[in-house]
């Protein structure tokens, strides 16, 4: 008698395989996308589904378009701001120098 399981290397519940046992597949309809460093990408949408304008390219993570000629720009990254670069966006000199004297007459017991 051969030992070993009969259904080795199956799951419980699998049933057979093939197009004829799941059914027929959706249409589908692929779409070319190309980012600003000329790589195109051609995902796979269902032929009733809308197609977004702009894609990620998944090799350098740009925005892509469908014009290959005119890709679209790639995002502009703002530098990192410290708080203190928020706080001098929003107050003059003048102004700081005017809370810090306020700041200091409170210490002192002054006001």
């Amino acid at each position: 008698m051969a030992g070993g399981n009969a259904i080795r290397g199956s799951r419980v519940g699998a049933g057979p395989m093939g197009e004829a046992e799941r059914g027929e597949s959706a249409p589908r309809l692929r779409v070319s996308f190309w980012c600003a460093n000329r790589h195109e990408t051609q995902p796979s949408f269902a032929s009733d589904a809308q197609v977004p304008d702009i894609w990620d390219c998944p090799r350098c993570g740009l925005p892509a378009g469908q014009e290959e000629a005119n890709p679209p720009a790639p995002p502009r990254n703002e530098p990192y701001k410290t708080h203190l670069a928020y706080v001098r966006e929003r107050r003059s000199d003048a102004d700081g120098e005017a809370l810090l004297a306020e700041a200091l007459a409170k210490l002192r017991g002054e006001g």
